[in-house]
């Protein structure tokens, strides 16, 4: 069972981010504050969620919590600063955005950078354990998706319906077949590099 708050005498807000590992797209983040008294035992890790299971719980999470926002961070920011950074002002946009200032932030995985003058924990898989940062998994993960399939209408040639800008054999084969688009990763290694040897 997941837990609601690590300081319920605070108003928390859980945090976590989408897309980091993929090749294209931007990063999307999400910060969620959920009431004192949801509940709700569908509620988990996004990862752990089939896709049917995540657009469910969309509407009832935006429904309950008490505010939610996202932040998006695009693919020509995340070249400039990096993805570790790119993910972190997401989650701070996300913050940014919420018609609720919270009091402390649950961030998923290990590496925050402060925000104003809210405090802050990281929890390394968060996700699976607080209640508003599997939300914000869900929230994140959901719009991304849904921002990757409108952008499979103009790319289709990529399969970004399915692999959603992940780095799958497919799309991998598609940049080598067709190069890439402007929404692709600079940054990123878009081709596994052949090992050659030189006799």
């Amino acid at each position: 069972m997941l837990q609601l708050s690590l300081y319920p005498e605070l108003i928390e807000a859980g945090c976590d981010e989408a897309g980091r590992g993929c090749l294209a797209g931007p990063v999307f983040a999400a910060a969620v504050i959920l009431p004192e008294d949801f509940e709700c035992e569908a509620l988990n890790d996004s990862k752990q969620l089939s896709e049917k299971e995540r657009y469910n719980l969309r509407p009832l999470i935006e429904e309950k919590a008490l505010a939610w926002a996202v932040g998006i961070v695009d693919h020509k920011e995340i070249d400039k600063i990096n993805i570790l950074n790119a993910s972190i002002l997401a989650m701070q946009r996300a913050v940014a955005s919420l018609k609720t200032r919270p009091q402390h932030l649950l961030i998923d995985g290990n590496r925050f950078r402060r925000y104003e003058d809210i405090g802050h924990t990281c929890v390394v898989k968060g996700d699976g354990k607080f209640m508003p940062i599997a939300a914000a998994s869900i929230l994140a993960k959901t719009y991304r998706d849904d921002f990757m399939l409108a952008l499979d209408k103009e790319y289709p040639l990529y399969d970004w319906a399915n692999n959603k800008g992940y780095p799958t054999k497919k799309h991998r084969q598609a940049i080598k077949d067709h190069g890439v688009t402007p929404y692709h990763r600079m940054s990123f290694n878009l081709t596994e590099k052949q090992l050659k040897l030189d006799f």
